[in-house]
């Protein structure tokens, strides 16, 4: 009986349509990805479309083939959430240059548990600082209305962790607010403050 092979997909980033991605192309044609989605973005930012299309196309068995971790994540926290989402939609991770990360192997299931171990840590301090603001605001009688709307505590939470690079998606499961209401209030505050967007 013939094993079939993994399909394996590509994923590719630079920060600037001036920067070359020659070298990640390369390096995933070689390895045998069948199709590759290149963003040109930086990791810091939210808006990656060529990502959403590459995670909407994903299906259980397949492998996603990155050249390199730091072209899917920001940080530890963040890589950590996007490798246990593909875990949990049975999707493999693989790095060309972190050989050690390749979650089709006994090594890589390894170091998945570990990152999953990292982003539950992430996700429990985040819970915990959230629920220490809310009650110091609610302790200062500054007590918000309905859950779905911005108040004055959550919108200085929102810009708190926003400020620490946390994504648009964290904050508005945080303060229990749409993804909308947060890239509004973080909006405003920009302009309030007369902060040129980049």
């Amino acid at each position: 009986m013939t094993v079939r092979s993994p399909t394996l997909v590509g994923y590719a980033r630079v920060s600037t349509t001036q920067q070359p991605v020659d070298h990640q192309l390369n390096a995933l044609n070689t390895a045998g990805c069948f199709r590759i989605w290149t963003d040109y973005a930086s990791g810091a930012t939210e808006e990656r479309p060529q990502w959403q299309e590459c995670l909407s196309h994903l299906q259980p068995g397949n492998v996603l083939v990155v050249n390199d971790l730091s072209r899917l994540g920001r940080n530890t926290a963040d890589l950590a959430n996007i490798v246990k989402a593909l875990a949990d939609r049975h999707v493999g991770l693989r790095s060309l240059t972190e050989t050690w990360l390749d979650t089709t192997s006994s090594q890589g299931l390894l170091m998945f548990h570990f990152f999953s171990a990292i982003a539950e840590y992430e996700r429990n301090r985040l819970r915990e600082r959230t629920k220490a603001g809310l009650v110091a605001a609610k302790a200062r009688g500054r007590v918000g209305g309905r859950p779905t709307k911005m108040t004055p505590d959550k919108s200085e939470i929102a810009r708190s962790m926003r400020a620490k690079k946390r994504t648009i998606a964290d904050i508005a499961t945080a303060i229990e607010v749409s993804e909308a209401t947060v890239v509004r209030e973080l909006a405003r505050q920009r302009k309030d403050l007369q902060i040129p967007t980049e």
